[in-house]
């Protein structure tokens, strides 16, 4: 997709708040191959940044295989699409559990799993942009919070696993942030959405943007990010 020198960025879940951030941030000096769940979103998000699109259903690991096949290179991997359900434990069906363990979980570990050839060969970084739900678990987030619990596991053994082969593993932890996700998690929680409140989303990308382009003698392994005195 692309005959450049820059680094190639893929991000998940771009059509998001900090997803589209960071496809703006990266713009220019990497390049980019989106994937999101909105087509008119995503299309849009392309036109404006000069990124490519992937077409992908995170909830369908069969498909990635061939979804893939015709990418050239990919340095970096930023595992950002997430979806968060909340509820008791008491009142969520094992659907909810299935599908936020699938799009949080699984679908990151597949297609990490077949992207890692092309990141090996560039020497490049998995990002995996976890939540403060993966460090600590609280009432009404267990489903959410037991996918990103895996998620760091799996950053974790793949960081380990690819020291080996010079891929760097990160974990980034973003506390609240200014998206359309937090406001639908406010909801959920029947409390207020007070954007002015949170980290933007600007700022997670700047963190991931650093992430990406430390010097080469370097490595962080968990990033949290959490908003600053006002």
């Amino acid at each position: 997709m692309t005959d450049s020198d820059r680094p190639v960025t893929l991000i998940t879940g771009a059509t998001g708040g900090i997803g589209a951030a960071l496809a703006r941030a990266l713009a220019g000096t990497h390049d980019l191959i989106l994937q999101g769940r909105d087509g008119e979103r995503l299309a849009a998000l392309c036109t404006e940044v000069g990124a490519a699109a992937l077409p992908l259903d995170l909830t369908r690991p069969e498909t990635f295989g061939a979804a893939l096949a015709g990418l050239g290179r990919v340095t970096n991997v930023v595992q950002n699409a997430g979806v968060a359900d909340l509820g008791a434990v008491a009142d969520q069906p094992p659907e909810v559990w299935t599908h936020t363990l699938a799009v949080n979980v699984v679908a990151p570990a597949a297609l990490t799993r077949l992207l890692l050839p092309r990141v090996r060969e560039e020497r490049g970084s998995v990002v995996f942009i976890n939540s403060g739900a993966g460090l600590r678990a609280n009432p009404g987030w267990a489903s959410y919070a037991a996918s990103k619990f895996a998620l760091r596991a799996l950053a974790d053994a793949l960081r380990e696993e690819e020291a080996p082969q010079g891929v760097r593993v990160t974990s980034v932890y973003p506390g609240r942030t200014a998206t359309p996700m937090q406001q639908k998690v406010r909801a959920q929680e029947g409390g207020a959405y007070d954007p002015e409140a949170y980290v933007t989303p600007e700022t997670v990308a700047a963190t991931v943007r650093f992430v990406l382009e430390a010097p080469r003698d370097a490595t962080l392994p968990d990033v949290s990010v959490r908003p600053g005195p006002r």
